[in-house]
């Protein structure tokens, strides 16, 4: 197992971190890959409050002798905290499920914005933090983050956090927090964990037949999912790169992965086979977007770059996870970013690179992404998370 090392800190972490959300529900298999995994050196386990029965069931497993060889990380939902006392209900929940007296990496899970930030701290986050990291509960605190650029650096920006975590992999290079967003964090000394390496399995089981073949052909055997771990991996500026392992097979298959890559080890072969791939994949796309934020900020708040992301993950992703994820990043927030709050004023044209007809191509995703389910999806969802 290949380590890197926590600048703020100097923890020794796993490049490899075990992704708990997506546990089998056979609880002795799932027992026997985490310690398999532990005896093979991964030692960062993710796994977060609203997933379901994964604290509990990784609790069980780390009591077990395991506890102290390795880091957990979990996360607080923003969304559930509405008074101080929230705060030690949920994470007084989260050290008895884990059955454990300290959180290595304390996230705020899915922080949209600044302004959901901004709630949490009237609400009194710093001074409990502060608490619980006086108290050696909290030992780390960071955020995680799905959404735009611009958003993400405000975000860092507006707290000393110890670690963040991003999506990111060789096709949302210039999506969400994307490449620039990563250097970023990373130069302001921020281990960075990355999760959706595989965009949950799409880049394994949903990719182009071309795309495939680029992979048969290559010069080194590898499987899609070890090329595109080891394209993460050769960015120095990650930290650690969360794999959501579900069969034995999986957490082997990374682990020997995991064994050998290196920061800046791609060859000039390694990187013409993801161009050809980029070449293939970026026909698929609908919007020739690179998320140069040129087009930033839209006088109405539309977030453009993200908005566009969501739509070409339709080829992806699909069509109802690609909603969902719309849904999620650019309306369920403190001031909403969706298409169609676009007056079509045209600002954004003017200095697009890529000449994109940004006002057609907004009021296009307005019918495709945001149909009769929209309003109604968004108003359940959010009197859900004020509950």
């Amino acid at each position: 197992m290949k380590y890197r090392i926590n600048p703020k800190n100097n923890d020794k972490l796993s490049i490899l971190g075990f992704g708990c959300m997506r546990f089998p529900r056979d609880e002795k298999e799932v027992e026997k890959q985490i310690i398999y995994a532990i005896e093979n050196g991964v030692n960062y386990f993710d796994t977060a409050y609203i997933y379901p029965n994964s604290e509990a069931v990784l609790g069980r497993v780390l009591a077990k002798g395991y506890r102290d060889r390795v880091k957990i990380a979990t996360k607080l939902p923003p969304y559930l905290i509405k008074k101080y006392e929230d705060f030690d209900k949920i994470f007084n929940e989260e050290l008895s499920r884990l059955q454990t007296d300290r959180i290595d990496y304390y996230f705020i899970h899915m922080l949209s914005d600044v302004n959901t930030w901004h709630r949490l701290v009237n609400i009194g986050i710093l001074r409990w933090i502060e608490e619980k990291k006086q108290k050696g509960q909290i030992i780390n605190i960071g955020f995680s983050y799905h959404g735009g650029r611009e958003e993400f650096i405000s975000i860092i920006d507006e707290y000393d956090w110890e670690f963040c975590m991003i999506q990111y992999n060789y096709i949302d290079e210039n999506n969400q927090a994307s490449k620039s967003g990563l250097q970023y964090a990373a130069a302001k000394g921020l281990p960075v964990m990355v999760m959706e390496p595989l965009r949950g399995g799409k880049l394994v089981t949903n990719l182009p037949k071309e795309v495939y073949k680029i992979w048969d052909k290559a010069y080194l055997k590898r499987s899609p999912a070890e090329w595109a771990f080891r394209w993460i991996w050769n960015h120095p500026e990650v930290t650690v790169v969360l794999s959501g392992m579900n069969s034995m097979e999986m957490v082997e298959e990374n682990i020997r992965a995991a064994a050998q890559a290196e920061a800046n080890s791609f060859t000039k072969n390694d990187h013409e086979l993801f161009n050809k791939v980029r070449i293939i994949l970026n026909e698929k796309i609908k919007i020739p977007c690179t998320a140069c934020n040129y087009c930033m900020p839209c006088p109405k708040g539309v977030d453009i770059p993200t908005v566009f992301s969501c739509y070409n993950d339709v080829e992806i992703e699909g069509k109802l996870m690609a909603k969902i994820k719309y849904l999620v990043q650019t309306s369920l927030k403190t001031q909403a970013s969706n298409a169609s709050l676009c007056s079509s004023c045209g600002k954004c044209e003017i200095h697009c690179p890529q000449k994109i007809e940004i006002q057609d191509e907004l009021k296009n995703i307005v019918k495709k992404m945001e149909g009769f389910h929209y309003k109604p999806a968004r108003f359940l969802i959010k009197k859900f998370m004020k509950l």
